[in-house]
């Protein structure tokens, strides 16, 4: 038992949790503050983690387990748990409905509206793995989805959305919107060969790019525009315009021609962006508020 769920951690890419977790946390702490005047307490952060969890361990387990034949077809993912015959389905689908049980529980024990919109967060969970087949905004879709993480942090400890929510979700889907841009044009090839559909397979490799830029490009003036619209100071805008950086700095490392770093701009700077942002507009609050 304790293999099988190691390589369903490994499967799910469960350390790749940073992305969301970071953002989940901020839209808690900033809803909290805005709302209440005060931060959220240890069992309110306790229930968002838990729900993070939940939710993100259900959506890529969904994910490997309706992409199971496509990625068996596929050369960069026919190792991957389900096509290797690691795991079969039923012990995948068990385990995504632990990862809803869990999201559940967290729900049921955070504000009441939690519960009432867990359903549409639900669908968004279960629908992405499917758009790949019939659009090529699927990278839109999943930045809609996984922004759900910072949204559903604010409105679970608050119970209310607000402009300055609404902003947040925005910012982080285009940033996940844009990342998964640049991730997909590893698949190029073999989209365009499978009848699958993305943006690098309906643009083209420098156009897609292009498309990616832009979407980082309105990313960074959401993060600027969240220090205006927000309780927070200065030291967050410091962190704003270092993520900043680090957007411009992942377009950097990959080019049309130059594909060969993808893993490091999408594993390395966002990681290290989401970290980064959280890092400072908590101290910004906790600390120096």
């Amino acid at each position: 038992m304790i293999r099988k769920l190691r390589i369903i951690l490994e499967m799910i890419k469960f350390e790749h949790t940073i992305f969301a977790l970071p953002f989940a946390f901020l839209g808690a702490i900033l809803g909290s503050v805005a709302m209440e005047g005060m931060l959220p307490s240890w069992s309110e952060i306790g229930w968002v983690t838990l729900a993070m969890f939940g939710a993100r361990s259900a959506a890529m387990s969904l994910n490997r387990l309706i992409d199971s034949a496509i990625d068996r077809n596929n050369p960069r993912t026919s190792n991957r748990a389900i096509p290797a015959g690691l795991l079969k389905s039923a012990e995948v689908l068990l385990f995504i409905l632990v990862s809803f049980a869990l999201l559940f529980i967290a729900a049921y024990n955070l504000e009441p509206i939690a519960m009432k919109l867990m359903p549409i967060a639900v669908f968004f969970l279960v629908i992405y793995s499917y758009t790949k087949r019939f659009t090529w905004l699927c990278h839109i879709v999943l930045g809609l989805t996984i922004a759900l993480a910072p949204l559903g942090g604010w409105v679970a400890v608050t119970g209310e959305f607000s402009l300055s929510a609404w902003l947040l979700y925005g910012t982080v889907a285009l940033w996940i919107a844009g990342f998964d841009i640049i991730y997909a044009t590893q698949d190029y090839e073999y989209d365009r060969g499978a009848g699958l559909h993305s943006i690098p397979a309906r643009f083209g490799i420098a156009g897609a790019l292009w498309i990616a830029r832009g979407l980082h490009a309105v990313t960074a003036v959401g993060f600027i525009l969240l220090f205006v619209s927000t309780q927070l100071g200065w030291l967050y805008l410091v962190g704003a315009l270092l993520s900043v950086g680090m957007l411009f700095y992942q377009h950097y490392l990959v080019r049309p021609t130059d594909l060969s770093r993808v893993q490091t701009a999408f594993f390395g700077m966002n990681g290290t962006l989401s970290v980064v942002l959280f890092v400072f507009a908590f101290v910004d609050l906790a600390v120096l508020r």
